[in-house]
């Protein structure tokens, strides 16, 4: 047997047989074929290869019975002369085709691997912030990896290897009964000392390998979360590093002696193959043998049998495997759809409306809002550990909101943690929508306005900025791409680090590290500030965006506060007294409800939720701003 048809049932034998249970999904397969469709000029040529690559296999065997019956045995030098070019030409033309054939194969499924990895990546990114606060982030990187990279494998390997394998199980059968009835029918009582053992040790192999890609898989997730600057600062911080180079040295040990039995494992397959393979090489040339002695062969027929014998067990045995390689196939690609079914809640109408120029109002009318449950924006398969929902999810955080924020002026939300304040930002920025009521911007409801413009006039801060493991340039540039070197170092002035960058020996080229951790908190805060000032909304939100930051870095970010707000309509979660005090209205937020509304002398005069908030919260800020 070639070593090629050994890994073709290698491949094809060590697969996960539990998918053959399995039916096959007619709605499914169209839909693959549809991505095919897309190739079917390259398939085409692919099975064209495929039985030429089948042909010129049966033909070299085939010219042996010339070269030895007429050319050896009878002494004919110019007949050997002939054949041995023939069968070198015929050898050449094989290797052209299968470079061809690969071609072709590598053609349509790198081809495929793009189509299905730009597909999902785009889809992912359009899904809702709620489906990213469940969904597990390696997970997601699978199905653009790992996923997609199997259903191209299964899709390429399934359409060259089934088809490949019955085209050439048809001629090579076809031509050793032409050659010989009883040797042929011998081979095939041969099969079973090849599909018995191969699928005891393959049924071996997947449990080993099952268990290696799950052992990988741990210490990718340990790397993955303790090489990050955070994980790495945990790990430092608690002093557990010899604790965490234990389990995962222990992890490590285990996936090395799997890769030993593995490795056996291995080698016994191979081993058993080709023994078997000798065997009946054996067998066969004891009855050819006969046969040639008893006149019924010549010793080329013989020959040209042996050769063809060992293109006989590979597709043979492969196929008594089929359903497994399609249904590993059906799956992958099912995993992947799986992604691309999962609807955004988040979508922009067919007839969507640009918000209109010029200063911008907001509008919350009769607001009502509950968090979507894990089933209506996730996957359970996405997430590391599916558990059934809390009474929490589904139910009402916000209830008959309602104000107005007039177009240029500032809104202060107040209110104790959980009230309801950030996820009343979070509906103006349409990151959800609203279960009832409206939001509008401008007039313009946000669920009629075109995405593109809601975040071309929307910008927010939150108080922890991210930053793109990127140059200080390039974090600038992901809000306007085609700003200036002048607009960059403008709205670097604006946001008070101008001096910082100045100082910096690459200046805007500077590389932030991961998460920007190469930055101090309020060095990160006015680096977002900046890009927000670069990307120039007339609505800004700002999440308690100077929140844990010392004293000199909150006087430079409200400095720069001071030049994002003006003339843009604000609505600013707050935490200090001196951001509310010139707020043009202020909201106290308890419960999911406006308690609460007013300037900051009426709001403490009136002795409400808001005094209460002002004696704990913003006490001791009031004693130093007091007279401010």
């Amino acid at each position: 047997m070639s070593m090629d048809g050994g890994w073709q049932m290698y491949r094809s034998l060590t697969r996960d047989r539990s998918v053959a249970k399995n039916k096959v999904n007619g709605a499914l397969v169209r839909r693959i074929l549809g991505y095919a469709r897309n190739y079917r000029g390259y398939i085409a040529a692919f099975l064209v290869t495929l039985v030429l690559a089948s042909l010129l296999s049966v033909a070299q065997p085939l010219m042996i019975p010339r070269l030895v019956d007429d050319g050896i045995n009878q002494g004919n030098s110019q007949v050997v002369t002939v054949m041995a070019l023939i069968i070198a030409l015929l050898a050449i033309l094989d290797a052209g085709v299968g470079l061809i054939s690969r071609w072709y194969s590598s053609r349509i499924g790198e081809g495929l691997i793009y189509d299905l990895r730009a597909e999902v990546y785009d889809h992912v990114q359009r899904q809702s912030v709620a489906f990213f606060t469940r969904a597990q982030t390696g997970a997601l990187i699978s199905r653009l990896n790992s996923d997609v990279i199997g259903a191209q494998q299964a899709f390429t390997s399934t359409l060259g290897g089934v088809l490949g394998n019955m085209i050439s199980l048809v001629i090579v059968l076809t031509t050793m009964f032409l050659l010989s009835w009883q040797v042929t029918l011998v081979s095939l009582l041969l099969v079973p000392l090849f599909l018995l053992p191969a699928r005891w040790m393959g049924r071996r192999l997947q449990s080993l390998t099952r268990e290696s890609m799950g052992l990988n898989a741990d210490m990718s997730t340990q790397m993955s979360e303790r090489f990050n600057v955070a994980g790495a600062l945990l790990v430092k911080l608690f002093g557990r590093p010899e604790d965490e180079a234990g389990s995962f040295s222990g992890k490590a040990a285990r996936v090395r002696d799997i890769g030993v039995r593995m490795a056996m494992a291995n080698r016994w397959f191979f081993t058993a193959l080709t023994l078997v393979a000798a065997l009946a090489t054996a067998i066969v040339y004891g009855l050819g043998g006969n046969l040639v002695i008893s006149g019924v062969l010549t010793i080329g027929t013989l020959l040209a049998l042996v050769g063809l014998l060992a293109q006989l067990y590979g597709p043979l045995t492969a196929l008594s495997n089929v359903r497994v390689d399609v249904m590993t196939a059906l799956v992958s690609f099912e995993r992947v759809f799986e992604v691309l079914d999962l609807q955004p809640m988040v979508k922009e109408r067919s007839d969507a409306v640009s918000l209109p120029g010029g200063p911008l109002s907001v509008e919350f009318d009769d607001v009502t809002f509950g968090y979507p449950t894990a089933a209506e924006v996730s996957l359970a398969s996405l997430e590391s550990v599916a558990r059934e929902e809390s009474a929490a999810n589904g139910q009402e955080v916000l209830r008959g909101v309602t104000f107005e924020v007039p177009a240029g002026t500032m809104t202060a939300l107040v209110g104790p943690s959980g009230a309801g304040k950030t996820t009343t930002t979070a509906l103006l920025a349409r990151l959800y929508d609203v279960t009832g009521g409206a939001v509008r911007i401008g007039g313009v409801d946000v669920r009629d306005a075109t995405l593109a413009s809601l975040r071309d006039g929307v910008g927010v801060v939150t108080q922890d900025a991210h930053l793109f493991h990127d140059t200080i340039r390039a974090n600038l540039l992901y809000a306007r791409p085609e700003a200036t070197e002048a607009d960059l170092l403008e709205a670097c002035s604006s946001a008070q680090i101008r001096a910082l960058i100045d100082s910096l020996p690459d200046g805007l080229d500077t590389v932030v590290g991961d998460r920007g951790h190469r930055l101090s908190g309020g060095e990160k805060q006015r680096i977002a500030l900046a890009r927000l000032l670069l990307k120039s909304p007339r609505v800004i939100i700002l999440d308690e965006a100077t929140a844990h930051l010392d004293s000199e870095s909150e006087a430079a970010v409200a400095r720069a506060l001071d030049n994002a707000l003006v003339g843009r309509t604000s609505v600013v979660i707050a935490h200090r007294l001196s951001t509310i005090r010139r707020a043009d209205q202020i909201l106290v937020i308890d419960r999911g409800e406006v308690v609460e509304r007013g300037r900051h002398d009426e709001l403490l005069s009136a002795g409400g939720t808001y005094a209460d908030l002002y004696s704990t919260q913003f006490a001791e800020d009031g004693q130093v701003t007091a007279g401010a």
